[in-house]
């Protein structure tokens, strides 16, 4: 095997084809659209239901919470199951929700449609890294694929809060989740016949015993799944009743999942958070954690910004979204160049250029207040929108090579899980500060803190670039890269 998989010749080495990232492309562009529209929305939600600011952003908090548990786990089922058959089921559970969420006749129940949402729409990610990483196991970083799929989840991004506000405006808020139906409709079609079929699984689920259905709890690890959600939960619970209270006994909460999760993972043979992947592997812990805090910033801005914009300034949800285009659209001009450097010059430098981005633009943040004109609010936002291509790309580049083709699904999965532990961390920032009502004081403390954390970025980018540099010419081969990195192996046809 090892042969042949050193010998093979380069011209046979399989790329990401046209089809092959628009049928991906289909399904990660259901997060950030949903994740986008949802922005403009809260404030009518929060008055259709008697919610207020602080409560409406549990359909953030909810959502992100939801996703920062399935993507691993979603990426576990890549692995285990096949990417395609995961892949499509994401898209089936996000039809459903979106459905349910449209005729939701509580604030509770809604809730739930974007909790299940978030499991659906987690899929996608790990999902397409697995079929690509499979075509070409030990190839570099298909930059130019990974650059489209950022692009067109910038522009899906960018569109989102305006979309969003013209479907409030026009048929109320619950377009935004009627709009999944369409929307999976077509991405079911695309996938079914664009994607490739999966090899059998390695594990095959059978519940007809009692035994099948424990073998299979073992195989996802469903106890280190409640121990990380209990330490999420209990964290993210802790910082939304703040503004307050003090709950010391949500941080004891947290700090037993910690314990327990550690616990669970070192002595599990198949761990839901790899702990001795992350050992092995230092590039990881500092990818996740450099992920973790530009969401922070990012998502800080995108949903703390359309709050202020319409409660402290006035404008209506379609004005904000309109006002929020630049934040997220810049990244369709900078994906293309941020390609090109990565392709050149490996992923550390766009992080590093992405990361001083990011502190420029909230340094400009913190001139805002209620006087500031539209056009430097436009232009702010614009400066704030340059790294997000930078960063994600950058990051996105250095996970797809310093980790195995056995192992992509369980990590890119992972990797996001720290995108939506930065998000989590940002509804909860801006439920604190926004707790009574929105201020320009409030945002200026949001900017604040946005500095603080992207001054750390630009630190961290730099004394980190040395363990993402570009691999040598000679990769070593997948057989090799299994027997040193793959720390968690299921048998082959194992029935479960």
């Amino acid at each position: 095997m090892t042969d042949q998989v050193a010998a093979r010749p380069a011209e046979q080495v399989s790329r990401p084809s046209a089809r092959l990232i628009t049928a991906v492309a289909t399904g990660t562009t259901l997060n950030p659209i949903n994740s986008s529209m949802i922005a403009v929305a809260l404030v009518p939600i929060a008055a259709a239901f008697g919610a207020g600011t602080s409560t409406s952003t549990w359909l953030i908090s909810g959502f992100f919470l939801a996703a920062a548990i399935a993507m691993p786990l979603m990426g576990r089922f890549a692995d285990l199951f096949g990417p395609k058959r995961t892949f499509v089921s994401g898209l089936v559970v996000v039809g459903i929700s979106g459905a349910v969420g449209t005729l939701a006749p509580t604030f509770t129940i809604l809730v739930l449609c974007r909790v299940a949402m978030a499991f659906g729409t987690s899929t996608a990610y790990p999902s397409g890294l697995a079929i690509f990483r499979n075509r070409d196991p030990n190839g570099d970083a298909p930059a130019v694929a990974l650059a489209i799929l950022g692009i067109v989840s910038s522009v899906v991004a960018a569109l989102g809060p305006v979309l969003g506000g013209i479907l409030v405006g026009t048929v109320g808020w619950q377009g935004i989740f009627a709009l999944n139906v369409p929307l999976v409709a077509v991405g079911l079609v695309i996938a079914l016949r664009w994607l490739p079929s999966d090899p059998p699984p390695k594990v095959r689920v059978s519940f007809r015993s009692r035994e099948g259905i424990t073998r299979f709890a073992e195989a996802i690890d469903v106890p280190g799944i409640l121990f990380f959600a209990v330490m999420i939960v209990g964290l993210l619970a802790f910082l939304v009743a703040l503004p307050t209270e003090l709950d010391p006994p949500l941080i004891g909460v947290a700090a037993a999942g910690v314990v327990f999760l550690v616990a669970q993972e070192l002595r599990t043979s198949s761990p839901f958070v790899d702990l001795r992947m992350l050992a092995k592997r230092p590039a990881l812990i500092w990818l996740y954690a450099q992920f973790a805090g530009v969401n922070l910033v990012f998502y800080g801005v995108f949903f703390g910004l359309p709050i202020w914009l319409q409660e402290t300034r006035g404008f209506s949800a379609a004005q904000a979204g309109l006002l929020l285009l630049p934040l997220a659209g810049i990244g369709i001009l900078a994906s293309p160049v941020a390609a090109r450097i990565v392709s050149r010059r490996g992923p550390a430098a766009a992080i590093v250029i992405g990361s001083v981005a990011l502190l420029v633009g909230a340094i400009l943040l913190l001139t805002f207040g209620d006087t500031t004109p539209v056009a430097v609010i436009l232009l702010v936002g614009a400066v704030m929108g340059l790294p997000t291509a930078f960063n994600n790309l950058g990051l996105q580049s250095a996970l797809y090579e310093v980790t195995p083709a056995s192992l992509m699904g369980t990590a890119s999965g992972q990797f996001q899980t720290f995108r939506y532990t930065g998000a989590i961390a940002a509804s909860a920032l801006i439920a604190i500060v926004f707790a009574e009502t929105p201020t320009s004081s409030g945002f200026d403390m949001l900017a604040a803190v946005f500095v603080v954390v992207s001054v750390a970025l630009v630190v961290a980018s730099v004394a980190g670039a040395r363990l993402v540099r570009r691999r040598p010419d000679k990769p070593i081969t997948l057989l090799e890269a299994e027997e040193a990195e793959f720390t968690g192996p299921v048998p082959p046809a194992e029935s479960v």
